[in-house]
């Protein structure tokens, strides 16, 4: 049984995970800590487990074996290097930390104590692009020379995020750093990481951060990445487009087709097909962390791939900041 302390209810996941390894029969949430003590007390009772809102004194408990880490972004560091050393293993929400310098600093906590790492980048096990990647792998598109991706919601244009998911100090950030980390994971899981970036951040609903956000980034090859993202944004499915030297991938919500000079014998082919089957949807990444932790399993989302979306993250803002192209 693996026993897992809730570290913060902050995030708007934090009951989502803790209700996954509950509903586990080899995982449990044993007790909760949080940075406030009155949402921690509320959480722990929400989850009928016991709150302490020492952090060092619940990752002494012997009945805590993991940590699921939900804590503001800005505390990332300081949780999971205190954890690290109190050889916890770690499942953590994006982004890994706001400097690339804290990134470092955790990898080195995690590898010198052997413990488990599992960041939650969800949208690499969901079967279209989990298609995607298949597509890019066996080079159906030819050479990729454009990709886009856009992830949106009307949060803040709505009024249903939390008001803490505009604090600059705690997030580092507004849209882009949230919920524009899913476009900027899969940018670099299906194009690898861009050697430069430029951003255009504004602000709709007048907030201390960005509520509407896009970043554009070029390859040493000559292709180009784009990452959309908006808290402002009704109605807006998801959106993954790639276009190649041999062919398109256009994913818009459920709809999906693949135009290919590759598939069929040769000039049979002309226009878009919708696949007949989807690759399997991977286990949540939840699941990969207690697999990997109790039956040995590989571990994907890992400290690398932490590490890389933080360096993006960085550079897109930098790039906002200075109002040009940035080197990543």
């Amino acid at each position: 049984m693996l026993k897992v302390a809730m570290l913060s209810s902050w995030h708007v996941h934090a009951m989502e995970y803790a209700k996954r390894f509950e509903e586990r029969e080899d995982s449990c949430v044993t007790c909760v800590w949080d940075e406030n003590p009155q949402q921690g007390q509320q959480f722990a009772d929400e989850l009928g487990v016991d709150f302490e809102p020492n952090l060092d004194k619940i990752l002494a408990r012997a009945d805590v074996d993991a940590v699921c880490i939900s804590a503001p972004t800005n505390m990332h560091a300081e949780v999971m290097i205190k954890a690290a050393n109190a050889k916890k293993h770690i499942f953590t929400e994006k982004i890994l930390a706001i400097t690339v310098e804290e990134c470092y600093a955790i990898k080195e906590a995690v590898e010198r104590n052997n413990v488990k790492f599992t960041i939650c980048l969800f949208h690499c096990s969901l079967p279209h692009n989990l298609f995607a990647k298949k597509v890019l792998t066996e080079q159906l598109l030819g050479d990729v020379t454009y990709f886009r991706v856009r992830n949106a919601h009307s949060g803040a244009s709505d009024g249903w995020l939390p008001p803490h998911f505009y604090n600059k100090e705690q997030c580092g950030g507004g849209a882009m750093i949230d919920l524009g980390a899913h476009p900027m994971y899969l940018i670099n899981w299906l194009m690898g990481k861009p050697t430069e970036m430029s951003s255009a951040f504004t602000n709709v609903t007048g907030r201390e951060v960005e509520d509407n956000a896009v970043s554009l980034m070029k390859y040493d090859n000559g292709a180009i990445a784009i990452s959309e993202t908006s808290f402002v944004s009704k109605p807006s499915p998801f959106i993954l487009e790639i276009y190649g030297t041999q062919g398109a991938l256009i994913i818009n919500g459920s709809d999906i087709k693949l135009s290919s000079s590759k598939v069929g014998s040769s000039n049979e082919y002309a226009g878009f097909i919708t696949p007949h089957q989807l690759p399997a949807k991977l286990n949540h990444p939840v699941e990969i962390f207690v697999e990997g932790i109790l039956e040995g399993k590989a571990m994907m989302y890992g400290m690398d791939e932490a590490i890389a979306l933080t360096e993006m993250m960085v550079a897109a803002y930098k790039a906002h900041e200075c109002g040009g192209f940035v080197k990543v």
